[in-house]
């Protein structure tokens, strides 16, 4: 507990019982390499909604009130927010984001964590409601550089077909290697790991590595929930300067 706030588990209703992502890859894709360079010569440039202009300058204004000289954290696509909340406990100096477009999974989070009886709020925490894909380009295009970001158990989306919609086939990700930092991503399927490396060092010329990966604690309920059907986690990180 910090703050008076807990940190106690987010209820899981699928504890146990998830499955392995199953493909038809047994590799990194053929195309990744062309993908990539496809939206490096091509720059995403979809316009902003109104929503998440607005969502980036409340959460950038709250930092540099709170904590101007703080590093930032940014854990993307956080969910119920439970992985913010343990970073911001774990790294006190520092202020943490956590990004969600969903209003659903933050409201659930914070449900969760005042019926565990904790109503006092963490002043290096804020969770945002905005798209990632736009909160990425916002931070770039005002320069502001995390220390370290976070993806942590994206959806893998195993069939081959869906290559452009894992987050390093996306056309944002050029955006998301450009912010630098320590960038650091998890999941249940090895091959989403490779190819996040793969696409890591195309982009950057930096080496990423991923290695098998067994936390003392589960900081997400993706997290807990896979350590408890018995899957095999991996980590995948780059320090990006």
């Amino acid at each position: 507990m910090r703050g008076g706030v807990s940190l106690g588990a987010i209820p899981d209703r699928e504890t146990g019982n998830s499955r392995l992502p199953t493909s038809a890859q047994s590799g990194i894709h053929a195309h990744l390499a062309r993908l990539l360079d496809r939206h490096v010569s091509s720059p995403f440039r979809k316009p902003y909604a109104d929503y998440n202009r607005v969502a980036f300058e409340v959460s950038i204004e709250r930092w540099r009130r709170l904590a101007p000289h703080a590093p930032l954290i940014l854990d993307s696509c956080c969910g119920v927010g439970e992985s913010s909340r343990r970073l911001a406990k774990a790294f006190p100096t520092h202020y943490v984001i956590g990004v969600d477009q969903s209003a659903i999974r933050l409201g659930r989070g914070e449900r969760a964590v005042w019926q565990a009886g904790s109503c006092a709020s963490m002043d290096n925490l804020h969770l945002v409601r905005a798209d990632v894909v736009d909160f990425w380009r916002l931070l770039a295009d005002a320069g502001v550089r995390p220390a370290h970001h976070y993806l942590l158990y994206p959806n893998p989306w195993p069939k081959i077909g869906h290559l452009g919609r894992r987050w390093h086939g996306h056309p944002v990700f050029p955006t998301v290697t450009a912010l630098g930092g320590r960038l650091e991503c998890r999941g249940n399927w090895p091959i989403y790991m490779d190819e996040w490396c793969f696409a890591v060092r195309r982009l950057t010329g930096r080496q990423a590595f991923s290695e098998a990966y067994s936390p003392l604690e589960a900081i997400t309920p993706f997290e807990r929930k896979y350590l408890a059907s018995g899957h095999p986690l991996f980590r995948a990180w780059v320090d990006l300067g």
